[in-house]
């Protein structure tokens, strides 16, 4: 039974590719079943501390009547680093077999604050609408909805879209621009290539990885959000996430992975 709801999920997704065409991309890098584990750390006054852990999985699953992958990324920091700063981040995006964005929720309790985003995409006449909406810390409930002419993608289907990027001809420094949204901005944004370099995971294995970077304009130039390093491999699997937050600085570093696409060609050792 398992098996069969398996197949129908991938039948409806392969139906669906072809639809909101300009804003699709063939995924290349993972598949259903995909679970990666991760040790956090964060800079508290000049000294990194273990500070909790997280959790990004990947399968396949239906959005309103069609097939779709939901991907979520949940942070949970330890009591240890409660007492230093509430860190509960709960993300989830739903994005078509061609990485099609879909709908986006952003759950953050930081310090004190709870604020929810959410982002429900639609595409009347081949073109992008996005409905935003944010509940403030107050309870305060704010929409809108914007038709702006071109593709629009959230931070975790960015992500996944990264991770299948044919970077055959790039160089160090290529940039590629996009446009970012959560439940109140939209905000141009764009991926820079750094090159590669080795990064040592939490699981005692070394890999050879590409560095890339995430970063945003608000409207005072661009900052970096997020540096991350993936496998320089098909699977471009994270390994290592350095995130640049409004309260300092975290680390993510890799402890476990399972259901990855492709064999695991990286490893240096």
């Amino acid at each position: 039974m398992k098996q069969l709801k398996y197949c129908v999920l991938l039948l409806m997704m392969v139906l669906s590719i072809g639809v909101k065409g300009q804003c699709s991309m063939t995924n290349t890098a993972f598949q259903n079943g995909e679970y990666l584990t991760y040790n956090l750390y964060y800079n508290w006054k000049f000294i990194w501390v273990k500070a909790g852990n997280a959790t990004m999985s990947t399968v396949l699953s239906r959005y309103k009547g069609q097939g779709a992958y939901r991907c979520s990324l949940i942070t949970r920091g330890n009591k240890r680093a409660d007492n230093l700063f509430v860190l509960r981040d709960t993300l989830l995006t739903y994005c078509s077999g061609n990485l099609v964005p879909l709908y986006f929720r952003k759950g953050a309790h930081e310090g004190k604050r709870y604020t929810v985003d959410e982002v429900f995409y639609s595409y009347p006449s081949g073109k992008c609408t996005v409905k935003q909406h944010r509940r403030d810390n107050d309870g305060i409930h704010h929409w809108k909805t914007r038709t702006p002419g071109h593709c629009v993608y959230d931070m975790i289907n960015a992500f996944l879209r990264a991770r299948s990027f044919n970077r055959s001809g790039w160089k160090k420094g290529y940039e590629y621009s996009f446009n970012i949204a959560d439940g109140n901005s939209l905000n141009p944004a764009k991926i820079k290539y750094r090159g590669k370099t080795n990064i040592k995971a939490d699981n005692g294995h070394t890999y050879r990885c590409l560095q890339l970077s995430y970063m945003e304009n608000e409207g005072k130039g661009y900052k970096e959000i997020v540096r991350f390093y993936v496998t320089d491999d098909a699977n471009h699997i994270p390994v290592r996430l350095d995130m640049f937050l409004k309260f300092g600085s975290a680390k993510a570093f890799l402890v476990s992975m399972k259901g990855n696409r492709h064999p695991l060609t990286a490893k240096v050792k």
